[in-house]
């Protein structure tokens, strides 16, 4: 959890999600903004410096990948591409943005970057947390509460770093949560290398002269052997 700048990002839940997205945040380009944070796994930076041409077709229709171009990512390591997933779609279609090159412009003509600031986009996070009780988020929870999910679905590492962007796995392993039930999970498997053997069920046990047939048993067995025939072969 981050404290005061110290520490990790807070992993979100699926119920301080619903809040901060159906409460928290106030209007349509916050939504769009850190819809895109979680749903595409990127830095805040990244999604605020967004073209609308990234994102949306000439003709205004909402493109099946964005792409987060090289020049904006952390390291300028390289380009990548998102596939845009339903949910992310829908805040998109809701956000009306403006006749802008950029799709989270500033509100400052005269700033040198023509979109939004992340800092102010970071402050615009840490209000509507606030507001619904969330205690040590930030903008980078989004991009960890991402990550962390897909690792937890089973997705392979590799896969997951061509999502995130990260310049090696050490880097990315750093970004995702271990829950305490998973360490339990993970320890519960050792219980197949036990060091005693598992005691069989009653009625399978073979005899043994420490488990010798019954008493009725052993009778019927030497009858049946004076009795029995001896085949020709």
């Amino acid at each position: 959890m981050k404290i005061e700048g110290h520490g990790q990002a807070k992993i979100l839940t699926q119920e301080e999600i619903e809040l901060l997205f159906n409460d928290g945040l106030q209007t349509d380009r916050d939504r769009a903004l850190f819809g895109i944070c979680l749903y595409a796994a990127c830095r805040v930076a990244e999604a605020c410096s967004l073209k609308v041409i990234d994102v949306f077709t000439p003709a205004n229709a909402i493109r099946s990948e964005m792409v987060i171009r090289k020049g904006n990512t952390k390291g300028k390591l390289g380009t990548r591409t998102i596939p845009i997933i339903q949910d992310l779609r829908l805040l998109l279609e809701t956000y009306k943005h403006p006749q802008h090159p950029y799709l989270f412009p500033s509100r400052h003509l005269n700033h040198h970057w023509k979109h939004m600031n992340p800092e102010a986009a970071s402050h615009l996070f840490q209000k509507a947390c606030e507001k619904v009780g969330i205690i040590g988020a930030s903008t980078h929870s989004l991009r960890r509460s991402a990550l962390t999910q897909m690792s937890n679905a089973g997705i392979p590492l590799r896969i997951i770093q061509e999502v995130s962007g990260h310049r090696n796995l050490e880097q990315l392993q750093k970004y995702l949560e271990v829950r305490p039930d998973q360490v339990r999970g993970a320890v519960s498997a050792l219980s197949t290398l036990s060091y005693v053997r598992k005691s069989a069920y009653p009625d399978s046990s073979p005899p043994t002269p420490q488990n010798p047939l019954p008493h009725h048993q052993l009778s019927q067995a030497l009858t049946d052997s004076e009795t029995e025939e001896i085949p020709e072969w």
